[in-house]
């Protein structure tokens, strides 16, 4: 697809992040764009944000997880749009619980909504895509799709779900109808709400094992509040992301790595797939050095903790 121009493109997620950005740079591009988020308050901002272009802008509040508000939302979209070209099942979230201490609803709370929703918005749009001389379906997974740190099973467990759901519909699409391209999203460390919205307990900032530091900030967050905002400013600014993942669009990449951090960790397990964690301290030092001159050249992807440098970064969202 080389062209956004006289599109019409879906965007999950978009109240903010990747998917607020995504929805501007489309139109920009000329794109008529659909955009829906759980947060009726972000997701108007965004709305806002688009009313400087000349494209027609449509809105729907609701939750990815929820397969009758999906299912129904195709039709919304033809009804005001005319058809439908592009779709970026975006929207995710995470918590920061080990698996032996997490709460179920929060499990499911997660796999609804990164997993779930991916699934309810391919299905619900793929028969009103295929014919389509020019279509693509845009799946966010996740580093943590490709490796896995402490602290994040069930957000590994959705991304590297989304990563292999993807990649099989790609080979099925390319046989049957390859005008539909398929591609995977593999942001590293980008600057977003997603550890601000996560749901955290009490214990998860009260344990002394180290997740936190590795996982988040250089100097392990003592409240959400805290945390939202490390990782926030410590990320790939959202709208570089977005700018990768049109690139990849274009040039139908069927996945698409953001950041260094991200291509970096993804080559630590292709070369050492038993051992790739113990890899990480040969990099990151050449990584620290990049991350001094911005997010967007090293992508914000470590911590110190002592003597050991150990990754950072939850992925996109």
């Amino acid at each position: 697809m080389q062209t956004f121009n006289d599109k019409v493109a879906v965007i999950t997620g978009a109240g903010s992040g990747m998917g607020r950005y995504l929805a501007i740079l489309l139109a920009q591009d000329g794109a008529d764009v659909c955009v829906t988020d759980v947060n009726e308050e972000t997701l108007n901002e965004t709305v806002e944000m688009l009313r400087k272009y000349n494209v027609s802008v449509s809105s729907h509040v609701l939750d990815v997880s929820e397969k009758e508000s999906i299912e129904a939302l195709p039709q919304k979209v033809i009804d005001q749009h005319g058809k439908v070209d592009l779709v970026f099942n975006n929207a995710g979230v995470t918590t920061g619980s080990h698996f032996k201490d997490m709460d179920e609803k929060n499990w499911d709370w997660v796999m609804g909504i990164n997993f779930d929703g991916v699934i309810n918005s391919t299905r619900a749009f793929i028969p009103h895509m295929i014919e389509s001389p020019e279509a693509a379906i845009v799946n966010t997974s996740s580093i943590f799709g490709m490796v896995a740190v402490p602290g994040q099973t069930v957000y590994h467990a959705t991304k590297f779900a989304v990563r292999g759901f993807t990649e099989s519909l790609a080979l099925e699409m390319k046989a049957t109808n390859p005008n539909l391209q398929i591609h995977c999203v593999h942001p590293g460390h980008i600057g977003t709400n997603i550890a601000a919205t996560a749901r955290m307990s009490d214990e998860d900032f009260n344990r002394d094992d180290g997740a936190r530091d590795s996982i988040f900030t250089r100097n392990a967050p003592k409240s959400q509040q805290e945390m939202g905002d490390l990782f926030r400013e410590g990320g790939m600014h959202p709208s570089k992301a977005a700018q990768i993942i049109l690139n990849g669009v274009r040039k139908k990449k069927s996945r698409i790595f953001i950041g260094l951090d991200a291509k970096l960790l993804d080559l630590s397990q292709r070369l050492f797939p038993k051992h790739y964690h113990k890899t990480w301290a040969f990099f990151m030092p050449f990584l620290m050095i990049l991350d001094h001159f911005g997010p967007e050249w090293g992508g914000a992807v470590t911590a110190r903790s002592g003597s050991k440098f150990r990754v950072r970064g939850w992925g996109e969202c």
